[in-house]
């Protein structure tokens, strides 16, 4: 028994999405047989493979090799050409079809016996957001089809002996989709429909026409065939208006795209559609008035220059050559941008390497952190794995030897496409591209006290830029994810939930501290320029949401002022600041809000005082004194919310006011017996993993594939 339908599949470039387009057919129930022509248009990834290989385990799969690329217009018509069903339906192979949708279809056809069925299309944008095409519940036919705007080829089911008979192919430029929808419903009344969305277009995909090019032009070639169409041609005047006005507003609105059409392009495509305005307006009714009409004159006259100062396009004489000096600029900056947006998505379609890791730190801030131990520690057990750091351009201590690339450039865009794996401690930007095949290890940057993640939006005025959805987005690339101590794996588990797996090893970054001895203390001190015998305190609040400058709760000059000559404060700000509010002049206070490294201060300094600062938990690792300076406690809770009661919890001692941080000091509490019972407890439940092979466990079961032991 022939089978009802065939799904025409052309593939190029698509060996991420294919199986999932496979299998959103072949797992639904047919009414009448499916059968499947897998096309594969000589793909230089794996998607011949796939073919193959589902081919090989499933009957209904036929596969097809083209011997060169021919564009998805040609794939179609080969697999047209192959296919057997009494009804192809074409599906791209980065798309796929809805639960359910195949025998919707299929009972709908047996019911109506169309020519063609319209079905419901999904938009499915980048962040799987989807919208959708209403399928109108009386499909326009004939000349009138062609006054709105042409179906999806995927929300088309169509005979495929109307096709044969009817002569309608693709055509191997770019918009083949547009003549193609218009031939088909202007060759027949015979047009059912189902509302529902049956097929699921995925949007932003490769091979998308959403860059620049003059190719961009050929959809005046395409409307071309379209206005030309018998249906049309035969239609009375005031129809071949409507659908003539409808072709030269599609194309006007391509050419005056800036993300599609470079500039320079623009005039040759705007005397195309001069011709072809005039080609087709010799049968239609008169011109509208107004403005529309005068449009439409400069238009057929190729009046281009004329069209664009009515369009807006210049402006007063006096500011004519800046405007165009500016336009010009633009232009460029958007076309290398385009470029590099093409030259990722090349470089995307490329095989993996399995030897190469990417590391950011802090939003591309650097050399640090847990990605930075992570690095380390990978050249000593992993050697066979290249890394390569994103930094941005002046970045601050990266040692030598240690390969950068910089931001925005093609030498990132190919490290950042190809590497196998993606480490860092904060988040990639959302054009980043997460493959399939590689491996994404989210580090952190710090056990939690405020609350964080999907929890946040509990207290809105610490938002800020926080958005829910792009941290979903995020969630679902992380392979890995890595926490210090059982506290953060808890709360982790509901504010950053992800299919992938947790680590509990400990902080990378604080293997450090955990095996500091004498000799890193002296070496230390000596970086920082800083005596042997001096007491160093390093003070490292955190940021407040309500602060648009660092502007610390403590008044370091007062307090070096207070604790006497002998006591030297390292004031380190938050790197959410560009600026301290008022610096420190204090003779023996020391900015080092731009020093690098945060354990190397935490290893020179005696003691730290904090506040709600992540640092608490990686500096108790070192066991020495440590103090919670908290003014604004009640404030900070209620305005950022916390994951524990800190004053109740705290590493050793807290206080409020300044006179009892100094009279901590002055008279030893910091590191009395009750402080050093508080740090123990601190320490048991946030340290008990510290020490010092956090990075060694990451590096073996991240890049080695070694079980978490």
């Amino acid at each position: 028994m022939p089978n009802l339908t065939s799904l025409v599949v052309p593939a190029w470039q698509v060996q991420g999405y294919l199986n999932e387009c496979l299998d959103s057919i072949l797992r639904q129930q047919a009414v009448e047989g499916v059968e499947v022509v897998a096309v594969d248009d000589a793909s230089t990834d794996h998607s011949g493979q796939v073919i193959d290989e589902r081919a090989a385990a499933d009957p209904r799969v036929v596969a097809l090799h083209l011997p060169a690329n021919v564009g998805p217009g040609a794939a179609r018509n080969a697999g047209l050409d192959r296919a057997t069903g009494e009804y192809v339906w074409f599906v791209d192979g980065d798309d796929r079809i809805a639960p359910g949708a195949l025998a919707a279809v299929e009972a709908r056809l047996l019911e109506e016996k169309p020519d063609v069925l319209l079905v419901g299309v999904a938009r499915e944008r980048w962040n799987r957001k989807v919208t959708r095409f209403v399928t109108p519940k009386k499909a326009r036919t004939g000349a009138e089809a062609l006054t709105v705007a042409p179906p999806p080829v995927g929300g088309l089911v169509v005979r495929r002996q109307f096709l044969i008979d009817a002569g309608i192919r693709f055509e191997s430029e770019w918009y083949e989709d547009l003549a193609f929808g218009y031939a088909v419903l202007a060759a027949t009344d015979n047009v059912a429909t189902l509302e529902p969305p049956c097929y699921i277009h995925r949007m932003d995909r490769q091979g998308s026409l959403r860059g620049k090019s003059k190719r961009h032009v050929e959809a005046v070639r395409q409307w071309d065939r379209a206005l030309s169409l018998s249906a049309v041609e035969q239609a009375d005047p005031k129809t071949r208006r409507r659908v003539l006005n409808r072709a030269v507003n599609e194309l006007l609105a391509i050419m005056e795209n800036g993300s599609r059409v470079p500039e320079k392009a623009r005039r040759a495509m705007f005397t195309e559609i001069s011709g072809l305005l005039r080609k087709h307006e010799k049968r239609v009714s008169a011109r509208p008035g107004g403005l529309g009409g005068l449009r439409l004159k400069l238009l057929a006259s190729d009046s281009y220059a004329a069209y664009r100062m009515l369009r807006g396009g210049r402006g007063a004489a006096g500011g004519v050559v800046g405007k165009a000096r500016g336009a010009a600029g633009k232009a460029k900056s958007t076309l290398r941008k385009a470029n590099l947006l093409r030259y990722y998505k090349q470089q995307l379609r490329l095989p993996i390497d399995e030897n190469l890791a990417v590391y950011a730190a802090y939003w591309y801030r650097g050399y640090a952190c847990n990605p930075a131990a992570i690095y380390e520690k990978a050249r000593e057990l992993a050697p066979h794995v290249r890394g390569v750091w994103v930094v941005k351009p002046g970045a601050r201590a990266v040692p030598e030897g240690v390969a950068t690339v910089h931001p925005g450039t093609k030498e990132y865009y190919r490290t950042i496409a190809r590497a196998k794996y993606m480490i860092n401690n904060a988040t990639f930007p959302p054009d980043v591209v997460k493959r399939p095949d590689a491996i994404q290890v989210q580090t952190h940057h710090g056990t939690p006290l405020k609350t964080m993640g999907l929890d946040q939006p509990r207290f809105p005025a610490s938002l800020g830029n926080f958005n829910p959805e792009r941290m979903r987005l995020n969630l679902a690339k992380w392979d890995f994810s890595i926490t210090a101590n059982r506290h953060t794996t808890l709360l982790w588990d509901r504010q950053f939930p992800i299919k992938g797996e947790t680590l509990e090893t400990g902080y990378p970054r604080n293997d450090r501290l955990a095996l500091a001895g004498p000799d890193d203390v002296a070496a230390a001190r000596a970086e920082l320029g800083l005596g042997a015998d001096e007491q160093v305190v390093l003070y490292a609040p955190t940021h407040r949401e309500w602060h648009s400058v660092f502007t610390p709760p403590l008044d370091v000059d007062e307090l070096a002022e207070a604790l006497g000559p002998n006591v030297r404060i390292l004031l380190r700000g938050h790197y959410f600041y560009d600026s301290i509010g008022f610096p420190p002049r204090h003779p023996r206070v020391l900015d080092v809000s731009g020093f690098p490294s945060v354990e190397t201060l935490a290893i020179a300094s005696d003691a730290l005082i904090t506040d709600f600062s992540s640092v608490m938990f990686d500096y108790a690792v070192l066991d020495r004194p440590l103090v919670i300076f908290a003014p604004d406690w009640e404030v900070y809770k209620a305005v950022r919310g916390v994951s524990f009661d800190l004053e109740a919890g705290h590493p050793g001692t807290f206080v409020r006011t300044f006179d009892a941080l100094v009279e901590a000091f002055r008279s030893g509490a910091i590191d009395d017996e009750a402080a050093r019972q508080a740090r123990g407890r601190f320490r048991e439940r946030f340290c008990s993993l510290e020490d010092g092979h956090a990075a060694e466990r990451v590096v073996r079961r991240v890049f080695l594939g070694e079980p978490l032991v």
